[in-house]
């Protein structure tokens, strides 16, 4: 996401000196399995373009962008790291919003690694990873419940570029994102995750141990493809069944029905909220 949104050139920036090579994973199982006594409900899935941005635009404006073109919106729900006012983003606008016909994607942003550059409010450790986890999911999911978000909808883990060579800061986010995870699906929202090809999605998406991790990706890398399948950087049966996303244009200035905004692109295969 730009610039929580941090500035194109910054995020160019941290993704190049986390590594941009991206080496491709066989045979991962995406999805993490969920407990087989829990009724959970229909997965509300969406396919097709999607794009976010730092502020929940208006309702108005909202409406003006329903156009065709985009199907479904991201929004930043909450964490401590989340970097801008969401004046409009309440349960009447996400009535509203779903209403006009608008799929939501809800992003939130929580504790950032360790070993990563820049000042962030909340930052993970080694010894508080786990608690930290749990108790930034059991504050999404109360956002998400206010906001009308229901149980059984995805809610996405912002975790930006870090350097995933440094074991100490890779399973200390490990460690965070597993309870965060398990947070989640303890009151039966399904886990997503955003992240970097080049280190945070690529973190993900390798790891062996696959315990409590993630059933959805949504990866950042900005090739300009608007597809989920033909750049997919790892093993070609790694979240399959309407589990991906991927942004891949960040920073495009546009305007529709006469309100203009600066959004990233995304193309869309996967969960979304349920609201109504």
């Amino acid at each position: 996401m730009s610039s929580h949104r941090q500035s194109k050139k910054r995020r160019y920036v941290i993704w190049t000196v986390a590594g941009a090579a991206v080496a491709a994973g066989a045979g991962i199982a995406a999805q993490s399995s969920m407990a087989a006594t829990t009724a959970w409900p229909a997965q509300r899935t969406y396919t097709g373009r999607a794009f976010d941005t730092c502020t929940a635009p208006s309702a108005a404006t909202m409406k003006a962008w329903h156009t065709g073109y985009y199907g479904a919106a991201a929004v930043y729900i909450g964490g401590k790291n989340r970097g801008c006012a969401q004046p409009n983003l309440t349960a009447s606008w996400v009535r509203t919003v779903s209403a006009t016909g608008w799929k939501l994607i809800p992003i939130y942003v929580g504790a950032q690694p360790p070993c990563q550059s820049g000042r962030n409010p909340e930052k993970i450790t080694a010894s508080t990873a786990a608690s930290l986890g749990a108790k930034d999911a059991a504050d999404a999911v109360a956002r998400a419940g206010a906001l009308g978000m229901k149980p059984g909808s995805a809610l996405y883990l912002d975790m930006e570029p870090y350097d995933t060579e440094n074991t100490a800061c890779d399973d200390a986010v490990l460690t965070y994102v597993r309870a965060f995870d398990k947070g989640l699906r303890a009151k039966t929202y399904r886990a997503g995750f955003y992240g970097f090809t080049s280190s945070s999605a690529k973190a993900i998406a390798t790891a062996k141990n696959r315990t409590d991790l993630p059933g959805n990706l949504w990866y950042a890398l900005w090739d300009g493809k608007d597809t989920t399948t033909a750049d997919w950087p790892w093993g070609a049966k790694d979240y399959t069944g309407h589990s991906r996303g991927h942004q891949y244009l960040v920073n495009s200035k546009e305007t529709r029905g006469g309100h203009t905004l600066t959004v990233d692109r995304d193309a869309w295969d996967g969960p979304v909220a349920i609201t109504g």
